[in-house]
């Protein structure tokens, strides 16, 4: 098995340029989490073409308007003026023009240009009357995965009260960044059948949603308000789901050492959610409503109806580590054999993945592998090179970014119900090209 050699490989950046990267920076991340916060403000301490940028592909992604400012600063301005003054007087123009919808929270983060300058984004706090929080995402470190995680953490840490005391059957989910708005809704929903109070760190389920509203488009619209961010000292139990989360309930731990917490790689698959299923009713002592009894039938039939189409197949997965781990189990479920797992960025949870070969790295070095493979499971950017390939392998899309469909932010691969639908595609899209070889 050459999983550990080449994870080792991917540490010591063995490859000096990426060729068709498929991932993305870690401001991007930060952008998106701080979409999930109520009435946020995200601010990009960076240039104008860095937040163009992230616009731009979330709004291509989502089909939506997206909140996004930025400070406007170059390399001029940026040692001539200083961060300081950037950030304030791009604050100031942003609340003149909006004085009819004021950001209940300013959420700063850095990039590239503006941390190797080693602007001192946390004084600046000490200067804005509205609730402020700064988080260091550097551009050449880590991605959007960690990005995310970074914005979570720093959310916790900078607002989030110290207590003492817990309040029974209160709920903090913490997923990863793949996961779609919808899927937070519906993992939420579940809890709450369970008489669980459910909060989620970062929450899109309203933000990124496909739901028009007034205003959309000028303050992240997300679940969770800075209200609840501070309260969230006094929740029973945090849930995580994805490896790079856990840096965010660390943070939690530390506000009060008398929260549960509890961790899930992903929710994907029947054992994977017969486990959460079991954590809540241990928490309200109670059994799940007949409705998730009956999508886990739902799932078990979708295993045996999918398993001769599936099982006979060969796949390729790329993207970030917390949604490849997920997705790279439930086809192993049902008898796939999963060939290659490339990732955006190294993560330890890769180590967990029992494929033939796990690796950091790009579309290039994913190319070797399609050959072989009847589905790729990759972003829309592999689009073009399975159309070069003399073999007509399947392409399902997942990931960032993925430009060719509508309705991304509906899309739902996560528990009994989710992984139903993720098995009928994948088993559809497979007789579709198994039926074009024949």
């Amino acid at each position: 098995m050459q999983t550990q050699t080449k994870i080792e490989l991917s540490k010591k950046e063995h490859k000096p340029l990426q060729v068709n990267p498929i991932k993305h920076s870690q401001p991007m991340g930060a952008a998106l989490a701080f979409m999930g916060i109520k009435n946020c403000l995200p601010l990009m301490h960076a240039s104008q073409g860095c937040a163009s940028y992230t616009k731009v592909f979330y709004t291509r992604h989502f089909n939506e308007p997206i909140a996004m400012y930025n400070t406007s600063v170059s390399d001029i301005t940026a040692v001539l003026d200083g961060g300081d003054y950037s950030i304030l007087m791009a604050i100031e123009n942003i609340t003149q023009k909006n004085k009819t919808l004021l950001p209940e929270l300013i959420g700063l983060h850095t990039t590239g240009l503006t941390e190797t300058k080693g602007d001192d984004v946390r004084s600046v706090g000490m200067h804005i009357e509205i609730p402020y929080c700064y988080v260091n995402t550097p551009d050449y470190e880590g991605g959007m995965e960690s990005g995310w995680a970074l914005t979570a953490k720093a959310l916790i840490a900078q607002h989030t009260k110290p207590s003492a005391q817990t309040k029974a059957s209160k709920i903090l989910l913490l997923p990863h960044v793949s996961m779609q708005p919808i899927e937070v809704e519906k993992i939420k929903e579940l809890c709450e059948s369970f008489g669980c109070t459910t909060l989620a760190l970062p929450d899109l389920s309203t933000s990124l949603d496909g739901y028009l509203s007034e205003g959309q488009g000028k303050l992240g619209t997300g679940a969770i308000s800075i209200e609840d961010i501070v309260g969230l000292g006094d929740c029973e139990y945090v849930i995580t789901i994805g490896a790079s989360m856990n840096i965010a309930a660390k943070a939690l731990l530390e506000k009060n050492a008398a929260i549960k917490h509890a961790h899930f790689n992903h929710l994907m698959g029947q054992e994977a959610n017969d486990n959460f299923v079991a954590l809540l009713m241990q928490i309200r002592q109670t059994q799940p409503n007949a409705l998730t009894k009956r999508w886990r039938g739902r799932l078990q039939d979708a295993m045996l109806d999918s398993h001769f189409l599936i099982g006979s197949s060969h796949f390729v997965i790329t993207g970030e580590p917390d949604m490849c781990v997920g997705m790279c189990e439930l086809i192993q479920s049902v008898g796939g054999s999963v060939d290659a797992v490339i990732a955006t960025n190294y993560s330890t949870v890769l180590e967990s993945i029992n494929a033939a070969n796990v690796f950091v790295g790009d579309l290039e070095d994913a190319v070797k592998y399609f050959a072989k493979a009847d589905l790729v499971i990759s972003n829309f950017h592999a689009e073009q090179l399975l159309h070069m390939q003399e073999k007509h392998t399947a392409l399902m899309l997942r990931g960032f970014p993925n430009y060719e469909e509508l309705g991304n932010q509906l899309k739902n691969d996560q528990l009994y119900e989710g992984s139903t639908y993720f098995l009928f595609e994948v088993a559809n899209a497979l007789r579709v090209v198994k039926h074009e070889k024949h």
